[in-house]
């Protein structure tokens, strides 16, 4: 008898932890489109939703004739493990295509890496070999495809670097955009950053800037990289979704992208491989 109730008591826990369970990771009653987002890193995103992230999650969400809601947490480590698989939201809009710690759809863009200065300076710059980097101030984020390759080059001593890692609460004025504030500021020369974040300046905040993309004239560090959606591993109903809106919304994200500047390549086919750019990392290849 004493082991029959021992039973029924261990098949009722189990039942109460499935139920516990199922109610963490059941999909919301109501068509609800969960979008990761960081609350404070423009171009991509924000609270106030004036990111390009921010505004293709919301032709996606239409399209889906879903209502958006946003988990806010920054891109930076332990993104996917306290977003995705976490169950606190669906999909991250804008990650590299052959990123292996989500499910990605297919690219629905391509940029790259990009020499930015002043315009309205005698100063130009050609590409990475220039001899004039040696010479003058250059501003990069550490340990990105260009700071590999500026120290394949032997530029070193003149180069400032900046780090994509940052505390938006304790110190929000080191977002990375910093350091185009800072090209303009005079405080640096040239600046080797990620194309949507030059762009951003010179399209949205009529910053006076020549923006040279960078070619990938070294097969071992690209430059250019594709973008995706990226949607918790093994969710294929939900990036199949999104792969039928990226197809249908074409036209009308791209013009969200160049709106905010961003360069735009064309598309290319994807090569077998996964790269791995540290988790939380939005501009690809750290």
């Amino acid at each position: 008898m004493r082991e029959k109730i021992a039973r029924f008591m261990v098949f009722g826990i189990l039942l109460a932890v499935g139920s516990a369970l199922a109610q963490e990771t059941a999909p919301p009653a109501e068509n609800v489109l969960r979008v990761c987002a960081d609350p404070a890193d423009l171009p991509f995103s924000d609270r106030n939703l004036q990111g390009f992230e921010n505004k293709i999650a919301e032709v996606v969400a239409q399209a889906m004739g879903a209502r958006l809601e946003y988990y806010w947490w920054p891109y930076q480590r332990g993104l996917t493990r306290r977003t995705l698989e976490e169950g606190k939201c669906d999909v991250l809009i804008n990650v590299p295509t052959e990123w292996e710690m989500v499910l990605t759809t297919r690219p629905y863009y391509r940029t790259t890496y990009v020499l930015a200065y002043r315009a309205d300076g005698e100063l130009e710059v050609s590409d990475l070999q220039d001899p004039v980097l040696r010479k003058v101030r250059v501003g990069v984020h550490m340990n990105t495809p260009p700071h590999f390759l500026l120290a394949e080059n032997g530029i070193v001593e003149n180069v400032v670097g900046y780090s994509l890692f940052y505390d938006p609460q304790f110190h929000p004025e080191d977002y990375p955009g910093k350091l185009v504030e800072d090209l303009l500021a005079g405080k640096i020369d040239v600046a080797i950053v990620w194309g949507p974040i030059a762009g951003y300046f010179a399209k949205k905040k009529g910053a006076p800037l020549r923006i040279v993309p960078i070619p990938d004239e070294n097969p071992r560090i690209p430059m250019s990289f594709h973008m995706s959606m990226g949607v918790r591993r093994g969710n294929k109903v939900l990036k199949a979704r999104l792969e039928e809106i990226l197809t249908a919304k074409q036209a009308e994200i791209r013009a969200i992208l160049e709106d905010y500047g961003v360069p735009l390549l064309e598309v290319q086919p994807m090569k077998e491989g996964p790269v791995s750019p540290k988790e939380g990392h939005r501009h690809p290849g750290q």
